[in-house]
């Protein structure tokens, strides 16, 4: 036991500057960590705010701000190892097999980032727009690397992967300042069409929100089994829709029956066979 201590405290005595070099070795690397970590975020923010000071949209903000913090880290990280001594081309080497074998086990995240990074060249949305896409309706909240966040009419908070998006249909509903709304109004085969077209024109004149320009469509486009089917047809403001939406679906209703003008419900009629004996 004794003989050990001793040789280790020899070796210690030996190795005292290669010790001290190990430990300023290992005290700059994470000097290099911190201090990296802290640039990084200050060139991250700098660049974040250089941008909203171009008011560009906060969706593409946040994904430039949280790509260029990854990657940015990724060097500090490489230089951090540099300064341990282990050889860096080696270690990027290593991080490229790695980054292979990985992109080949998660191709779904891969296809995800590049689907973000169309989306922010492309911006077929914005942050506050509200879309249907990936199966999904509601508000941008964020673009992020991997997802894109919706919330929902309901408060609900959506991730939905970026891939899913680019892969389907993107409708939004925010993209133009106006929007039509349609209606499909049924009455009875029995109804005088022109009272009828009058009393839904008139309707539409008393709602101060429809715009003018275009004009509202009002006409017969289906004679259904019990119904004959009118389209109504106005255009609104898109931020006024769904009150305009709600209001003037009531007030046809209410005119249309102080007109006296059915509008019928879905009905069978059955026919028995008289029985002569």
């Amino acid at each position: 036991m004794e003989n050990a201590t001793n040789e280790a405290m020899n070796w210690f005595s030996g190795n005292q500057e290669l010790l001290l070099q190990y430990a300023v070795n290992i005290i700059a690397a994470i000097l290099i960590l911190i201090i990296g970590n802290w640039v990084v975020k200050a060139i991250a923010n700098g660049i974040a705010g250089m941008m909203r000071k171009k008011q560009l949209d906060e969706a593409v903000v946040s994904f430039v701000h949280t790509f260029v913090r990854y990657l940015l880290f990724v060097i500090v990280i490489i230089a951090a190892l540099g300064r341990l001594g282990v050889q860096t081309a080696s270690v990027v080497a290593v991080i490229g097999a790695a980054g292979l074998a990985v992109g080949l086990a998660l191709q779904g995240s891969l296809s995800n980032f590049a689907a973000g990074v169309l989306i922010v060249t492309f911006r077929p949305f914005k942050s506050g727009d509200y879309v249907e896409a990936g199966g999904v309706s509601g508000s941008v909240d964020s673009i992020q690397i991997f997802s894109t966040v919706l919330t929902t009419p309901d408060n609900k908070m959506v991730v939905v992967p970026n891939g899913a998006i680019i892969s389907n249909p993107i409708t939004n509903y925010s993209k133009h300042d106006t929007r039509r709304i349609d209606y499909v109004i049924g009455v009875s085969y029995s109804a005088d069409l022109h009272k009828t077209k009058e009393v839904l024109a008139r309707v539409l004149s008393e709602e101060s929100r429809l715009l003018s320009t275009p004009e509202p469509t009002i006409g017969v486009v289906e004679l259904a089994d019990s119904s004959v089917n009118l389209v109504v047809r106005p255009w609104v403001r898109t931020s006024d829709y769904w009150g305009v939406y709600f209001d003037l679906l009531q007030a046809i209703k209410e005119e249309l029956d102080k007109e006296g003008i059915e509008i019928p419900f879905p009905q069978m009629d059955v026919h028995m066979p008289k029985n002569d004996g």
